[in-house]
């Protein structure tokens, strides 16, 4: 286990120096960008280590998943980063800091359903899709608005920026614009004020693109293999 701990350590010294060149160049500073740190596939004992090694905010992708490390790994945070179904919602409320992924007026309702009967505030981000693959979950650039009306007369859930998942392709020019894309948007909405909408992050970037997307201008960057290795 030490030299697991160790292993992780050194992982967690070098993404954090990676981010940190990543945001100079962008001309910001290091903690500017909010690592999370992706637990998908990875077992509590390991998730724990990371939180030894500093690490202050996981995500996770799949609801059940996140309910059995819920009791065993106490973070700063916790993140639902995947796709949510709405019949799961009710099992995240209360114990998750944030939920990325809303990409619908119907989630949206139930989060704030849910927020409202177990008396919290709920933090999302909406889940676009700039690439327009029909792979990937997340509205379409020209479908948010629907999201920014509704979530305006929502009590019990408030919007803190959006997210995005980069194009699976070996074409950095294509990742690239795909970041560069989403943080036009991300800035439209900024320069918009909307009410209940506070646009604090921009989620983007994973192990293989991460510094890509910060110098696009991601505030925050979800990165699980460059940590932990690669996945079962």
């Amino acid at each position: 286990m030490a030299d697991i701990r160790a292993c992780i350590a050194d992982n967690i010294a070098r993404v954090r120096e990676r981010i940190a060149i990543a945001a100079d160049k962008s001309d910001r500073k290091p903690e500017d960008i909010k690592l999370v740190c992706v637990s998908k596939n990875f077992p509590p004992d390991m998730l724990n280590l990371a939180l030894e090694c500093g690490v202050a905010c996981l995500g996770e992708n799949r609801v059940q998943e996140f309910l059995e490390k819920h009791a065993q790994v106490c973070p700063n945070e916790w993140h639902l980063i995947g796709h949510l179904q709405t019949n799961k919602v009710k099992n995240v409320i209360g114990k998750v800091d944030m939920i990325q992924s809303v990409d619908s007026v119907h989630l949206l309702n139930e989060i704030n359903r849910h927020s409202e009967a177990a008396g919290v505030t709920t933090k999302v981000l909406f889940q676009v899709n700039t690439s327009g693959e029909e792979s990937k979950f997340g509205v379409s650039p020209n479908e948010i608005n629907v999201l920014i009306e509704r979530i305006q007369a929502l009590k019990h859930v408030k919007a803190c920026g959006i997210m995005t998942i980069a194009p699976l392709c070996v074409d950095k020019i294509a990742t690239r614009l795909h970041f560069v894309n989403t943080q036009r948007l991300y800035i439209d909405m900024q320069q918009n004020k909307y009410d209940n909408i506070d646009m604090e992050y921009l989620s983007m970037g994973m192990s293989g693109d991460f510094e890509d997307a910060i110098l696009a201008g991601s505030n925050m960057v979800r990165i699980g293999s460059s940590i932990f290795g690669s996945r079962n």
